[in-house]
């Protein structure tokens, strides 16, 4: 680690949420699978991020910090924002070249991450995923939707990974920290992450899975649904992000298109034809058309001014922390643990 810029080789970023049984085990097989590695992997961090827990969470991942030699940070988050915003939160406060993601829940297994950054910097690639083989979950409500949502984020996106659920992913620090995580966007990074660098870049890897040994899953088959509709919002964003005026003014033209037609054949019928059109529909739905148009415009137009004014701004925190304590204690008060319970709130922009 640089003692001038405090950057590191590896930053291993955990969300946490209600995983109090978890934690200690969880960072011992990382500590553990750090020590093995063969060839190492250098100076290394350990980001932990509890995403407004209830259990304890916090606390069990502070005594674990402060009885490891790995350095280690565990933000607390004022509620639970979500495991996006928990794991953006973790990105933004690490301080690795290279950023490895892993659930909290010990299904993914720590001794396969030097093997995969091994991968990752061998086949200079930016992102490698893993890609969970002998999947330790229950067939209809994890197996079953999980390959149904793969396999229609792959062809909506274009990003053709198997497993997009798989927490355990390696990313180029550089690469990571250009994608902002929103909502619940983190089953899609790598669809964000082909809009700034190469699909050819993006890799995949299989990776030991686990049955969870502690607590209850947070997922269900409740979450498929979720993931179609949140498919919708990745697929306008990915298209028409920067431009949304495109999309709205394409739309528009075509309704403008067919309200002329309409009000022409009309207009043909009345001063060409001398009919009476006043009761004709054709008079009524070309009209609405027309006018729905040029709202649809106006509002591509105002679209447009927001995107750019949003694009000139740091990026807009999504969450906000409640604690932040490493190693040696707080890190912004630098007072011991016991004199700052509740440190100000800090709050976070996240990663552009």
């Amino acid at each position: 680690m640089s003692s001038e810029t405090g950057i590191v080789d590896l930053s291993i970023v955990v969300p946490l949420y209600n995983e109090s049984e978890s934690v200690g085990p969880l960072v011992a097989q990382i500590e553990t699978a750090l020590r093995d590695a063969e060839p190492s992997v250098g100076m290394c961090e350990i980001v932990l991020v509890d995403d407004g827990s209830h259990d304890g969470t916090y606390d069990a991942a502070v005594q674990v910090c402060q009885s490891v030699t790995t350095p280690t940070h565990v933000i607390a988050l004022r509620r639970n924002f979500g495991q996006t915003a928990a794991m953006q939160a973790g990105i933004d406060a690490s301080r690795g070249r290279i950023v490895a993601t892993i659930d909290g829940d010990l299904q993914n297994d720590p001794a396969d991450i030097p093997r995969m950054v091994r991968h990752l910097e061998n086949n200079d690639l930016d992102l490698l995923c893993g890609r969970r083989e002998r999947r330790q979950d229950a067939v209809v409500l994890r197996k079953i939707p999980s390959w149904i949502a793969n396999r229609l984020i792959s062809r909506v996106t274009g990003v053709k990974i198997h497993d997009y659920g798989c927490s355990l992913k390696i990313y180029r620090g550089e690469v990571i920290r250009d994608v902002k995580l929103v909502g619940e966007m983190h089953r899609f990074i790598p669809a964000w992450v082909a809009k700034i660098t190469s699909p050819d870049r993006i890799g995949e890897i299989g990776v030991r899975h686990h049955a969870r040994q502690f607590g209850q899953s947070k997922y269900g088959i409740s979450r498929t649904f979720r993931v179609v509709l949140d498919l919708l919002s990745v697929l306008f964003f990915m298209r028409y992000r920067a431009r949304p005026g495109h999309f709205f003014g394409s739309v528009g033209l075509v309704l403008a298109g067919i309200g002329m037609a309409m009000l022409s054949i009309v207009g043909f019928a009345k001063f060409g034809l001398g009919q009476d059109i006043g009761n004709r529909p054709m008079l009524i739905v070309g009209a609405f058309a027309l006018c729905t148009a040029v709202q649809l415009i106006a509002i591509g137009i105002l679209a447009e001014m927001v995107s750019r004014i949003y694009l000139e701004l740091p990026g807009q925190g999504n969450y906000v922390i409640r604690k932040d304590f490493e190693n040696g204690g707080y890190r912004d008060s630098g007072l011991p643990v016991n004199l700052t319970p509740f440190p100000a709130p800090v709050q976070r922009n996240a990663a552009a």
